[in-house]
């Protein structure tokens, strides 16, 4: 989102970004990043390991953020345009208060098909919880003008919604501004992988993700004391993991809290191979950001993810990794080392990486594409006096 605000500054708009922040302190918080506004509000926790404890927090995202906004200076600011990202989903009643007193078109960048992949992956049963959750998706899709999905298998779990007068469903591809390496605070050389060729994971480790068959894929390759495995992120599944790598005795394996998203390029800079996993349990499309941030710094991706997906058509036709879907580690670390020990091949798709992310996942593309479908005329005017935002 950071790229993509930037993106929407450099092209002479004004963009705001509102987010909400955890931990005591003020009820909001106005800065600024690489020159884009952000406003901050003080809301609860939605990142914890307990489902209960993160759908409480999730149910009151919008009330603690409302209660900030309601004493900051962008209270009565009127809005030309608003963007949504989701999940979260259940920013519904904060959206439609700036909806009702702007007037103006709301864009949802929709990146989970939910309550969806709960069902899926077999978290939740559809009883009435499931349908609780349906009523919350279902003010997301009564306020959005425009849906932008990731993936256009996606576009089939909305088709009755775009076929109502006025809304607009179309696939809008992830995006990436190019980063500088500025280093990174995790330095392999100094850690227990040092020497060692690093397959690695970055980003949420969750149950959506089934990150597990990397850690049961390290003890299966742990005779290749060339090989080790990096996982740098935070999510439910973590301890798990953890525990997990501590029950094999694994000596090829170090987990690492989720470092600054600026530190990515650095870290992946001491890398390899990047790792990717979706629960093969989803019927659902996936393009995960990490995906892009693997292509762009010139990793080949070793994929784990569900069958007959946008995403395992992507990585098979760009030639930018390879795409596992079934549920054998054997088969996974044969495929593992057929990558690592082909030096021609994993070049060859290194470089195709770098040219998919130049090519397809562009900030200027996203950004031009949303504005073309919050304004008729593709431009959203804004005057330097303008109380319009």
């Amino acid at each position: 989102m950071q790229d993509l605000a930037q993106e929407f500054l450099d092209q002479g708009h004004d963009p705001v970004v509102i987010a909400p922040m955890q931990g005591p302190g003020p009820l909001w918080v106005e800065e600024k990043a690489r020159g884009v506004r952000v406003l901050r509000l003080r809301a609860w926790d939605t990142k914890g390991n307990s489902y209960l404890g993160r759908t409480l927090a999730e149910l009151a995202l919008s009330v603690g953020m409302l209660r900030g906004l309601w004493i900051s200076p962008l209270r009565k600011v009127s809005w030309d345009g608003l963007i949504w990202y989701s999940p979260s989903v259940f920013l519904g009643p904060f959206v439609w208060w700036l909806k009702s007193r702007s007037r103006c078109q709301v864009y949802v960048i929709l990146r989970d098909i939910f309550p969806e992949w709960l069902v899926e992956l077999g978290v939740l049963r559809k009883g009435p919880v499931y349908y609780f959750f349906k009523l919350i998706a279902h003010l997301q899709y009564m306020l959005a003008d425009c849906i932008g999905v990731q993936s256009p298998s996606n576009q089939e779990h909305l088709s009755r919604w775009s076929r109502r007068t006025g809304k607009r469903l179309e696939v809008l591809q992830n995006w990436l501004a190019p980063a500088p390496d500025i280093g990174s605070s995790i330095s392999v050389a100094n850690s227990l992988l040092a020497g060692r060729i690093i397959l690695v994971y970055v980003g949420t480790m969750g149950v959506a993700q089934g990150a597990e068959i990397f850690v049961d894929l390290a003890k299966y390759l742990r005779h290749r004391d060339d090989l080790g495995f990096l996982f740098v992120g935070k999510g439910a599944a973590v301890p798990k993991l953890v525990d997990r790598s501590r029950e094999y005795g694994l000596e090829n394996t170090l987990f690492h809290a989720e470092i600054n998203s600026e530190e990515i390029p650095g870290l992946l800079s001491q890398c390899a191979v990047g790792l990717l996993a979706l629960d093969p349990r989803h019927r659902t499309h996936h393009i995960p950001g990490k995906f892009l941030t693997y292509v762009q710094a010139g990793l080949p991706v070793l994929a784990r993810v569900n069958h007959g997906t946008d995403l395992v058509n992507v990585i098979e036709n760009e030639g930018v990794g390879i795409a596992y879907t079934g549920e054998s580690v054997r088969t996974l670390g044969t495929l593992t080392e057929d990558l690592i020990d082909n030096a021609e091949a994993w070049e060859e798709m290194s470089r195709h990486g770098k040219g998919l992310a130049r090519r397809v996942f562009s900030p200027t593309t996203a950004c031009e594409q949303i504005l073309e479908a919050l304004s008729p005329e593709g431009v959203i005017s804004l005057g330097p006096e303008s109380e319009r935002i």
